[in-house]
């Protein structure tokens, strides 16, 4: 009798092409080695009963900051605690943003090994690139270090990314980097602010602010400042022919102006967030619900969610930021931007989107998996449950009402802006690599997560998985 590592089995599971199927997942070293019919005898060193629940691939999220400063992380701690907050919420690998104004060749090795050290999940990086020497060293970037997909700050003119250590910037040197990373394949991850402008309504809102302090932050960075960012970034990404990836949109102007550049230029991909699509300005969460760019209106939210049913949003990421509770208990325009949002993501998006709004299973996990996998160059190995791929599994129960709290939150940042918020979701188990990390909701292995080594982003990596495909069918 043919003999597994593992097998899940009991639940319904979700397949490409197929949606929710009564089967059994196999896993050799770490793979998913077959697909067996329900009753089929199958000796295995470890089982997962999965009844009652489904097994959907592992959320993956593409968007996530690490460390205490939020550049680059310096204690295996700030690793272990934060991708054990993923686990717990069925995010099996993660991709965090580096940044710094040092030579990424000299900081890689340090981060991958505290990274081996610590974390629950796989792992892959992104780049924030900002000197003249990180830009020269892309090619050595992508096909050395495996990282393909780089971030540039548009609002960093001046000093305004003193705060973390980066350099002031300029609309020249994002063209530098656009031209650069077309050829090797790569992608560029614009934040797309118009820092010029927020100059302006930033003073204004602060000497006549609105009464909520969400409101006032929105009027310092209103919409118009992101529309015009990205469509600007978007009409260079044309002329060089790089891919775009429009992180955390969160408006319909935005919205709008991406569209209106994708009528015209293929290889622009759109992130939005979790809070984007469940907060608003009027959210009642204080300073808590602070974040670039700041939630926005009730419309803006259903625009949002309308465009992912249409298909126009590809990727739903948390945009992370473990900053302690304490950096957001201040004043609006002195509280740190960003919250936690790991361990929230697959919930809140199945709850709220599915079970709530109605939106296929399917089209959750394109956004929270598949997709992510796929525009990273992480597919066919993740994002999907097929033989040859990761095993990396999240069994969800899909009527398990609960209210989130402060109180159980696994994130060092010990808070969360979705406190009192009613899912009905609750991820039951998860498995890593083929390792049972987190079974009954306990976490219940230590840290073994990989490197994941990506040589392609963007439009590149998408057409590497449709020839995968064709080959497969052919």
């Amino acid at each position: 009798m043919e003999r597994f590592d593992l097998i899940v089995e009991g639940g319904q599971v979700l397949l490409p092409g197929d949606g929710l199927t009564e089967a059994a997942v196999a896993v050799r070293e770490g793979r998913i080695a077959a697909l067996l019919p329900p009753g089929t005898t199958a000796d295995a060193t470890e089982r997962l009963d999965a009844t009652g629940r489904v097994v959907l691939p592992g959320a993956i999220d593409a968007h996530i900051h690490l460390g205490a400063s939020i550049t680059v992380p310096s204690e295996a701690e700030e690793v272990g605690t934060e991708t054990r907050s993923a686990v717990v919420g069925g995010v099996t690998t993660v991709l965090g943003y580096l940044m710094s104004a040092e030579p990424y060749e000299e900081l890689f090795e340090p981060a991958i090994k505290l990274f081996e050290q610590a974390s629950y999940t796989d792992f892959g990086v992104h780049f924030v690139i900002g000197t003249p020497h990180q830009l020269e060293m892309l090619p050595r970037y992508v096909n050395e270090l495996g990282v393909s997909s780089f971030k540039f700050f548009m609002n960093f003119r001046g000093t305004e990314g003193a705060y973390l250590g980066l350099p002031g910037n300029d609309d020249g040197f994002l063209w530098d980097l656009l031209r650069a990373a077309a050829p090797l394949g790569a992608m560029v991850n614009p934040h797309p602010e118009n820092i010029e402008v927020v100059w302006r309504t930033r003073e204004a809102a602060q000497a006549n602010p609105p009464a909520d302090p969400l409101q006032a932050w929105g009027a310092s960075r209103p919409p118009v400042v992101e529309a015009e960012a990205i469509s600007r970034a978007a009409m260079f990404a044309a002329e060089s022919g790089t891919s775009l990836f429009s992180v955390h949109t969160s408006s319909r102007l935005a919205l709008e102006a991406i569209a209106d550049r994708r009528n015209r230029q293929s290889g622009i991909y759109v992130e939005t967030c979790p809070h984007y699509l469940v907060l608003d300005e009027e959210s009642g969460v204080g300073t808590y619900g602070k974040v670039n760019p700041p939630l926005r209106t009730a419309e803006d939210r259903e625009a949002l969610w309308t465009a992912l049913e249409r298909g126009e949003i590809d990727v739903v990421g948390s945009d992370h930021v473990p900053r302690h509770r304490s950096a957001k208990e201040k004043d609006i325009w002195s509280a740190s931007a960003g919250f936690p949002g790991m361990e929230t993501l697959l919930p809140v998006m199945l709850s709220e989107g599915h079970l709530r709004r109605g939106i296929p299973l399917e089209r959750i996990v394109e956004v929270v998996s598949t997709n992510p996998a796929k525009i990273f160059g992480m597919y066919p190995r993740k994002g999907r449950i097929a033989p040859g791929a990761d095993a990396d599994l999240a069994i969800v129960d899909l009527d398990a009402p609960r209210t989130l709290s402060n109180d159980t939150v696994v994130s060092a940042a010990a808070y969360t802006p979705y406190s009192g918020l009613e899912v009905g979701v609750s991820v039951t188990d998860t498995v890593v690599g083929g390792r049972v990390v987190v079974r009954g909701g306990e976490v219940v292995a230590g840290p073994a997560g990989g490197y994941v080594h990506r040589a392609a982003s963007g439009a590149t990596a998408v057409e590497a998985t449709r020839t995968h495909s064709a080959g497969r069918s052919a």
